[in-house]
């Protein structure tokens, strides 16, 4: 597995490359504009060429993104979910112009509407969505959550409704996050409850459709539905679990990235990096 860590995008998107390079990071996730807003600038032409100039520089197997937390394509008719249409159709236009392969997307929260109106919302969003980015060669990896409150996600059938519901399948994935797996009530500590992850992707789309992985600790019970990451051996999963998602060869090409608590000098990534790393060399993985 390829591993790495998300990385902010303060002072401009290649900077995340700077940052994940200085770790050794072989993989790096990163938002394409401020998460905080529904909308970002345009990128400039400097700005896509200085991206460029660090990739190529940066030695980064693959680089991903995420969509923004704002978004919401399971919500009502209205504002918001109009705007959560138009944010993510810019971010695939911007993730597009960057050149990243894909963007890591939550399915959303129906809002009390009930899972079957909710998923629905969603295929229908993502439909105008792909269809208003038919040029863009970019897919969106649905990201399994913990189910929290009326989140959809939880449950992977969720994903793979979603997935054979859209009008443009071939332009989704699947992300994996290990501690919302396991917030969700998937028992991945054990080998038997990971094949079974594994194998109701695998018999339901592919594995091939799988495109990342999220490696987080969970700080929070097996089916508490509350997404808190912890770090890496110091939450309810334990290294154990690890070690064994790290040296499952049916993920050996995949980036697998971090998203555990970190300060701005990202000290945290840089241990729990470097954790992942002895747990892929305690068993025979390569590093």
């Amino acid at each position: 597995m390829k591993l790495g860590a998300h990385m902010p995008i303060a002072g401009g998107v290649w900077t995340a490359l700077e940052r994940g390079a200085r770790l050794g990071c072989e993989a790096i996730q990163m938002f394409v504009k401020n998460n905080h807003q529904w909308f970002g600038p345009p990128l400039t032409a400097s700005a896509q060429a200085r991206f460029a100039a660090q990739r190529a520089a940066s030695g980064l197997e693959m680089v991903f993104g995420h969509a923004g937390y704002l978004i919401n394509l399971a919500g009502p008719d209205g504002p918001k979910r109009d705007k959560s249409i138009q944010s993510l159709i810019q971010e695939i236009q911007l993730a597009a112009e960057l050149g990243l392969p894909f963007l890591v997307l939550h399915p959303g929260a129906h809002l009390g509407a009930g899972e079957t109106v909710g998923l629905r919302r969603v295929v229908v969003g993502l439909d105008e969505v792909l269809r208003a980015t038919a040029g863009a060669p970019v897919r969106l990896a649905l990201e399994n959550t913990a189910g929290q409150g009326t989140c959809l996600g939880g449950q992977l059938w969720h994903l793979v409704e979603i997935y054979q519901q859209v009008e443009q399948p071939d332009r989704l994935g699947l992300c994996l996050d290990t501690a919302h797996l396991f917030a969700a009530g998937y028992d991945i500590r054990t080998a038997r409850g990971w094949n079974a992850v594994l194998h109701q992707i695998e018999s339901a789309l592919g594995l091939d459709q799988l495109l990342a992985m999220h490696l987080n600790d969970s700080a929070t019970a097996l089916g508490s539905r509350h997404d808190r990451h912890a770090h890496i051996g110091q939450g309810h999963l334990g290294r154990a679990t690890f070690a064994r998602i790290l040296n499952d060869p049916r993920l050996s090409q995949l980036p697998g990235c971090l998203e555990t608590p970190k300060s701005r000098d990202l000290h945290e990534d840089a241990v729990n990096l470097a954790v992942l790393r002895s747990l892929r060399r305690a068993v025979g993985g390569k590093d």
